[in-house]
């Protein structure tokens, strides 16, 4: 770090002298090497004379008691609270990557493809919200979390993107892909760049994968029996299995793998909460693991309420994501920090929820979206319709067109000197942009994946010319990291796409 600052000391107090005048002769303080990625504090322009009370320390060291407690992985009411806060402050959470660092940065696969998936996603809180009498938020409110701050945790500016093997977590293609497969991702900044898929260069837009509120144990029941039923009969009753092939449909309560915050293991309560509690994998009427990429700096999420106190949770942070976050382990996975902020909108529910479903508690969180996200001006788009790898037409199905739509793009993106694993990967975390553009005209939903050309080093634009492959690349591209499939289920394959 160079050079270091302490808020509380004096410009002159500092260890490493300030200067405030421009002069050939003010000697550095420090020096740095060309490649190397340095940080520099600043205290602020007034030398911090402008206000003595409220600094940005107050901010940067909010009660550290949040993170010195215990996680948890499932959504439960009665998982206990860690820490208190009040309406209108803010206040830091930190947050390990959502496997708890079972995933490591080097050059093979074999964690992922061995991870144990019954202990994800890692949460921190449940956090108490009251106003400022006191007053807890209540049932039938809102809870407006506003996102002021978030990042990294310093000194651990790296992430991973992966393919879980298809009888382990399996991901969107995973009949295309079945083989667990790891990418490592490093941080300049606010940009990213990988070993692994390289010629690729993004600025990230960081966010948290899940944020949420706790169930009430009336939308817990509702939760586990809906996603019971479709666990049992889904695969006989869904034609939507026969081209998407995720499995299990659902991730039912379990004992195995199960953190539950402060009620210790073993424990008569342990024991009954943990069959109870839901699997944070999907997201639900409480927010949850919603994968919204935009949802970062300045961004708010309008949460029911269904307990005393809201009992917030978050984690699952993201350095970057494309949207539908198709390989599943498909963002940049890192660990991170949140600074929020909460307010209270009370009976919010009914003034601004709209049950969709035949009881109150079936309805949706609202989310605003904050101004600050990458800028890009040339994208190339890729189209997908109702129609699957076979030929067979289906009927306005968004999923078979998204799914058309990835896979056309990975293999255009191939003929540029890219794996089909690397662009699946790749296509999983960047800014691309996916969208429903038809769901009216039958029988073809039609969907659509924008890239951003200029995350490239060449030029990915279809041309007169044949294609001549270029950039750095071609020299450091090592290959990935990647696992053998060892099962017998068989790989979907497209007899017209290219090699």
């Amino acid at each position: 770090m160079h050079p270091p600052q302490d808020v509380k000391k004096k410009p002159s107090e500092q260890t490493v002298p300030l200067h405030n005048r421009w002069h050939p002769a003010v000697p550095p303080v420090a020096e740095v090497q060309t490649g190397e990625l340095f940080r520099v504090e600043m205290v602020d322009f007034s030398g911090g004379g402008i206000t003595k009370e409220y600094t940005a320390e107050d901010i940067k060291f909010q009660d550290a008691s949040i993170q010195n407690l215990p996680l948890h992985n499932r959504w439960h009411p009665e998982i206990p609270p860690v820490a208190e806060v009040k309406t209108g402050e803010i206040f830091r959470v930190e947050m390990v990557d959502w496997t708890a660092r079972a995933i490591s940065d080097d050059n093979s696969a074999l964690d992922v493809k061995t991870l144990d998936l019954s202990t994800v996603h890692y949460l921190s809180g449940p956090i108490r919200v009251v106003d400022k009498n006191g007053n807890p938020a209540k049932p039938g409110d809102l809870l407006a979390v506003e996102i002021c701050n978030l990042g990294p945790l310093p000194g651990d500016e790296w992430g991973f993107t992966a393919i879980f093997d298809r009888e382990n977590g399996g991901g969107f293609l995973t009949d295309h892909f079945p083989c667990a497969t790891k990418a490592i991702w490093y941080f300049e900044g606010i940009y990213a760049y990988s070993p692994h898929i390289p010629g690729v260069r993004f600025p990230g837009l960081t966010h948290p994968g899940i944020v949420g509120t706790a169930p009430s144990m009336e939308l817990l029941n509702i939760w586990n029996e809906r996603e019971r039923k479709l666990e049992e009969t889904g695969l006989q009753s869904l034609k939507l299995c026969e081209v998407l092939h995720s499995r299990p449909l659902a991730n039912l309560p379990s004992t195995k793998g199960c953190v539950l915050g402060k009620i210790k293991e073993g424990t008569p309560e342990w024991e009954r909460i943990a069959r109870e509690a839901a699997r944070t994998i999907p997201g639900r009427e409480n927010g949850g693991n919603c994968d919204i990429k935009n949802l970062s700096r300045g961004s708010k999420v309008y949460l029911p309420v269904f307990v005393d106190g809201a009992n917030l949770s978050t984690g699952d942070m993201h350095f970057s994501q494309g949207d539908g976050e198709v390989a599943f382990c498909g963002a940049i996975e890192m660990s991170g920090f949140l600074e929020l902020k909460c307010e209270i909108i009370r009976d919010g529910m009914k003034k601004y929820l709209t049950p969709m479903g035949p009881t109150p508690l079936h309805v949706n969180p609202i989310f605003e979206i904050g101004p600050v996200e990458p800028r890009f001006s040339e994208w190339l788009v890729f189209e997908g319709i109702s129609v699957d790898e076979s030929g067979r037409q289906h009927y306005l199905d968004a999923s078979v067109a998204y799914k058309r739509a990835v896979l056309n793009a990975i293999d255009y993106i191939s003929k540029f000197g890219y794996s089909k694993e690397q662009v699946y990967l790749l296509l999983s975390c960047c800014p691309c942009e996916g969208r429903i553009s038809g769901i009216v005209d039958a029988p073809n939903a039609v969907a659509t994946l924008a890239i951003p050309i200029a995350i490239f080093d060449q030029d990915i634009r279809p041309k007169t010319s044949d294609i001549v492959l270029t950039g750095p690349r071609l020299v450091r591209n090592p290959g990935l990291p990647q696992c053998s499939y060892d099962g017998n289920l068989p790989t979907t394959k497209n007899p017209c796409a290219s090699t």
